[in-house]
This record gives C-alpha cells, sequence and structure tokens, in this order.
C-alpha cells in the first residue's frame, strides 16, 4: 500500500501512464520509452510494484467474441444492512464469476454489480437461479448497456 511518504516523480509517473497502454513492455523497451537504462527502470518498476501502486498485469479480452458481451448493471439493495450481513453478501459476490465488478455505493442501493452474460435469456436465469438465492438481498434494479461508448482501463495520471 502506498505511504504518505512515498514520492512519485515524473519518471515513475511515466512508467505508469506507459504500461497502462501496453504491459507486455521489457524491461528495454519500457526503459528506451522513458529515457533511462535498463537498470534503474527495472528497480523502479518493482519499487512500485512492492508499494502497491501496480496491483496486477492482465490481458483485456473482448467480450463479444467470447460470447459474454451482454453487460448489465445492477444495484442491489439488502433487506438489511451491518457488518456480518455485508460481509458474507461480498463473500457470496466475489465467488460469482459472472460479477467482473462490484461496488459498495450510496443512495438507494447498497451495490452496484457489473455482470456479463451471453444474452438476455442467460440473465434471467442468472437473477432468478443466482442472484436470487442470496437470502439478504431484498431488491434489485437492472440496467442493460445498449452500447460502450468510452471504456478506459488505466487511471488518468
Amino acid at each position: 500500500m502506498a505511504t504518505q511518504t512515498d514520492k512519485l516523480d515524473k519518471v515513475d509517473l511515466q512508467i505508469l501512464r506507459t504500461l497502462q497502454e501496453n504491459a507486455r513492455l521489457t524491461t528495454k523497451e519500457l526503459a528506451s520509452q522513458v529515457s533511462l537504462s535498463s537498470t534503474p527502470v527495472f528497480e523502479r518498476l518493482k519499487r512500485l510494484e512492492n508499494n502497491g501502486y501496480i496491483k496486477k498485469y492482465i490481458a483485456v479480452l473482448d467480450a463479444d467474441k467470447l460470447n459474454q458481451g451482454f453487460v448489465v448493471f445492477c444495484n442491489v439493495k439488502l433487506r438489511r444492512l451491518n457488518r456480518d450481513i455485508a460481509a458474507e453478501f461480498i463473500k457470496v459476490i466475489k465467488d460469482i464469476p459472472e460479477v467482473t465488478e462490484c461496488y459498495n455505493i450510496s443512495g438507494n442501493f447498497d451495490y452496484l454489480l457489473k455482470i456479463h452474460a451471453p444474452n438476455m435469456k442467460y440473465y434471467q436465469e442468472f437473477i432468478l437461479n443466482v442472484l436470487g438465492t442470496i437470502d439478504s438481498l431484498g431488491s434489485l434494479e437492472s440496467t442493460f448497456v445498449m452500447d460502450e461508448v468510452k471504456h478506459a482501463y488505466g487511471i488518468h495520471i
């Protein structure tokens, strides 16, 4: 975890920006892009990883090509909310592969889920047979994605 004493300089930030665009760069290629030699870039990279600035390296897959392009944002309200109920809900949600993101939110709902499915029929069965079996679930509201306008995989730094 990053601490208050961690200082990122412009080279650290450039390394992070560059990796957000292409995490498959070799240390040598990355060094070339940030105008340093490989050794200091390697050391900076290890420090950024060890301090939690880089959580992991992943491949971004095409959901449509994998028949998982039906995207739903599902607002969930629990019947009651306390520490134990929330912890149990989170434990259950983390084990559901169709739920790719889950946020504890403020407002009329308690959680916002992002769900990938092949189609509407699958999602209907998912609601009935998966989410519907969660005891603490009070209500839900589904919003279906018609078109993805913007999806930035990195963060603005």
